[in-house]
């Protein structure tokens, strides 16, 4: 009997929710901005990032045998806050003892030529930062990505933690909690995982915006249809367009109109020059020249005689 006394008692699911609430009403009277893990279900992880990240831990023999003991803390709300900066992941985890524990988890941070050799492959064929985010690219790059030894997820070699319970193990279950942790938040927010590693994915997709303006560029120097050429007087585009012949500019133009008011100049400003008034009318055919008719005077009303000629 005295064996079997040294295991703790079995606690139920709803009691460690329970308790799990109680930590967090409590820290959050001490600690502003506490973002706790929330997993809604019994999947840790829906995306393609965090399902990846959760796959990756798992499938290492350091950690396949450990990692489980936090599963069911995390899900229970366990995970009180949790924030995820360039190569650490700070989280507090409530556990049996009424204050919480202390976690740190220190990942390095993704080696330079890895880095490299994954946005040479990567370029141009990734469609836009929201499909790089939501996990839709081609199979193949999944794979790059998720590869053993020269993927994007960390190794456990990278990775190196400690906690502030009294476990004697090397990983105890806070800090499989904090690591499962990390799958369900990146659901919500999958940027952190670049974060966490030190990397841009802006350089990622660079490629593609760097094409897309390539193509617009490339749009911008043909010619469009509606526009008329510039070369020479560009009369023919006119004459095409709306249908009419266009004087050349060897033609005489014809005399504008005198404006009311405006002085009786010799010359108009179209440079044709202006006949008097009274000026007689040479008739070419015949060389004579016409005087202007007298002008009518009118003597009775119903009556008219014409003037002698002067």
């Amino acid at each position: 009997m005295g064996y079997w006394n040294r295991f703790p008692r079995y606690v139920p699911v709803a009691e460690r929710r329970a308790k799990a609430l109680s930590h967090a009403e409590r820290l959050r009277k001490k600690i502003a901005g506490l973002e706790p893990v929330v997993v809604a279900g019994r999947t840790i992880a829906s995306s393609w990032w965090g399902k990846s990240w959760n796959k990756n831990l798992e499938r290492y023999a350091d950690y396949s045998n450990r990692i489980g003991r936090g599963r069911s803390y995390v899900c229970n709300g366990m995970v009180l806050d949790l924030k995820i900066e360039k190569g650490t992941i700070q989280a507090i985890v409530a556990g049996s003892h009424r204050k919480p524990y202390q976690v740190s988890i220190r990942i390095k941070t993704l080696p330079a030529a890895t880095w490299i050799l994954l946005v040479e492959n990567a370029s141009g064929r990734i469609g836009s930062m929201q499909g790089l985010l939501a996990g839709q690219f081609p199979e193949e790059l999944k794979e790059l990505f998720f590869s053993k030894d020269q993927g994007l997820f960390p190794k456990p070699a990278e990775i190196s933690f400690d906690c502030s319970c009294p476990d004697w193990a090397s990983m105890c279950k806070h800090v499989a909690a904090a690591l499962f942790g990390v799958g369900a938040r990146l659901d919500s927010a999958p940027e952190l995982f670049f974060t966490l590693r030190g990397v841009s994915m802006n350089k990622l997709v660079g490629q593609v915006a760097k094409k897309e303006t390539e193509k617009l560029l490339t749009k911008e120097k043909v010619k469009s249809k509606r526009v008329m050429k510039t070369a020479g007087t560009g009369s023919e585009d006119i004459e095409a367009l709306f249908g009419i012949s266009m004087a050349t500019t060897g033609d005489t133009a014809a005399p504008s109109r005198k404006r009311r008011g405006a002085k009786n100049d010799k010359q108009s400003s179209c440079g044709v020059k202006r006949r008097p008034k009274n000026a007689a009318l040479k008739n070419k055919d015949k060389g004579n020249v016409l005087k202007p008719a007298a002008p009518v005077k009118r003597k009775k009303p119903g009556a008219f005689e014409i003037a002698p000629s002067r």
